[in-house]
């Protein structure tokens, strides 16, 4: 008979749906399978939505029933037209979807299979071919899930946040800017008795471009020499948070992802770390008077970053956890872009949209993102600028061509470090509405410059437009078919 080596809950389903396929392949309906094997109907109802799984000898005799062996019933062969969900199924897949994140019980989604099992396993051949044709990975999988997870709680977790003020009043943290590297590596040397190591990266040189990796075998930091005062700084508060908040999971750089628990874990150590270095209180009071200001000045906001020691990813991530919250301003969306510096390739590796999909998106057509985007202005700006010593800090308001959608863009441009061959941008849009007039006193200032932008230059009408890098083929294909279609209904009235 076929081993358990299959997590119990796939296991179930996976013997319900050949039971199921056997009674049906016999034309036995509940009833007589139960007089034949000895089960009642309500048991034999339950085995085939995957709720129990039967001890050997009732398993024999369903087999003997259905006059096949037990190593026939028990085995994974679902036959070809429901090998996609037999693939699923055998896999750890279903059992890594954080289905209890999003309030679903696995056991409803375990009915539904149970029940249409032929229609499931065609719907979920149609998503492995989508994810095919895009190369999409099982981990871009529980990065989108994350995602979502994010979106939906506004991307802020109150339970991170009240043990970040647990952490600092425990081990009497001091706040921005007083914040030191010292402290937290004696936290982690005295309570976590972790060594930290930042001479070994710095041996190997394909290692340049690893901000830290954590020995689990001889409780070992090694941190990569070269990071700057703030980059050094997260990393101590992430591992803190790794060990403050007693994460299981681990997710170094270099290793592929496996499950949700690592991306879900990596994400609340990063969560933890952000907050820890800069304090909601602290923030809300900075963010206010930042509003308040009528004219817009970068200056101000490079202020505000550098006062908390950190770096403008951070800080713009960490906006996006409190303007929801303090000030009420729920829609916007986070952009990273890395860009190699002299070229025209961009790459959208990070975006955020809370409270609604908003522009722009992350696409794998190969199709070219609007060159009028602020973050890619910025980042060719940069590119220009090669005597630039500090973050480039850009606004733009973005209208969106064929929407009635306008954002606030603040865009900071800065080399990748530790990988100075790429630079980087990382964007906040803010949805401009009657909220954020009210709470952005500088939204209103006309030094700042407006655009009509859109998603890509492929699905772009503008017409002369300078920095566009592809024509508009999509537009182009379907004013084509239009008129196609155009000419066949004159045919047909004629």
């Amino acid at each position: 008979m076929a081993s358990n080596s299959h997590p119990p809950q796939n296991k179930k389903i996976i013997f319900g749906l050949k039971v199921k396929q056997l009674r049906q392949q016999k034309g036995l309906n509940f009833s007589d399978l139960s007089d034949m094997s000895g089960m009642s109907v309500s048991y034999l109802n339950e085995i085939e939505k995957g709720k129990k799984f039967p001890k050997t000898d009732k398993i024999e005799a369903l087999a003997n029933a259905l006059d096949v062996t037990p190593e026939e019933i028990t085995s994974d062969d679902l036959g070809n037209k429901l090998e996609p969900l037999s693939n699923l199924l055998r896999s750890n897949f279903l059992n890594e979807l954080p289905l209890n994140l999003f309030g679903i019980e696995f056991s409803k989604v375990v009915e539904i299979i149970a029940n249409a099992p032929a229609q499931v396993g065609a719907f979920i051949q149609t998503l492995v071919d989508i994810a095919r044709k895009y190369e999409l990975q099982e981990e871009g999988f529980y990065f989108s899930a994350l995602r979502s997870y994010q979106e939906m709680h506004g991307n802020y977790f109150e339970t991170i946040e009240n043990s970040v003020d647990k952490f600092i009043k425990k081990y009497k943290i001091q706040h921005a800017p007083n914040l030191r590297a010292e402290q937290l590596m004696k936290i982690l040397e005295d309570k976590y008795k972790c060594y930290i190591n930042t001479k070994q990266l710095s041996l190997y040189p394909g290692l340049k471009g690893v901000h830290s990796f954590f020995d689990v075998k001889n409780n070992i930091l090694h941190i990569n020499n070269t990071l700057n005062n703030s980059q050094l700084n997260f990393v101590l508060a992430k591992e803190l948070g790794i060990r403050f908040l007693e994460l299981e999971n681990r997710l170094e750089a270099s290793s592929r992802v496996t499950s949700f628990g690592e991306v879900l874990d990596h994400f609340r150590s990063t969560y933890f770390a952000v907050a820890l270095l800069l304090p909601q209180n602290d923030m809300e009071a900075d963010l206010q008077n930042f509003f308040q200001q009528k004219k817009w000045q970068s200056e101000n906001l490079l202020h505000l970053i550098k006062k908390y020691n950190t770096n403008p990813e951070i800080f713009l991530f960490r906006l996006t956890n409190l303007l929801p919250r303090l000030f009420n301003i729920e829609d916007l969306f986070y952009l990273r872009f890395k860009n190699k510096p002299g070229t025209t390739f961009y790459t959208l590796n990070k975006e955020l949209h809370l409270n609604r999909s908003h522009h722009p998106h992350a696409n794998d057509l190969s199709e070219h993102y609007c060159r009028r985007w602020i973050s890619l202005v910025s980042l060719k700006n940069l590119s220009a600028a090669s005597e630039q010593k500090s973050p480039l800090i850009e606004i733009q308001r973005s209208r969106y061509i064929g929407t009635a959608d306008e954002y606030l863009c603040i865009s900071i441009a800065l080399p990748a470090s530790p990988k100075p061959e790429l630079n980087m941008s990382v964007t906040i849009g803010l949805y401009i509405n009657d909220i954020l007039k009210e709470k952005i006193k500088f939204l209103n200032d006309t030094s700042i410059p407006v655009r009509e932008v859109n998603q890509t230059c492929q699905r772009c009408a503008v017409e002369n437009c300078a920095e566009r890098a592809a024509p508009p083929v999509v537009l182009q294909t379907k004013a084509e078919q239009k008129q196609i279609r155009k000419a066949l209904e004159d045919i047909a009235d004629s």
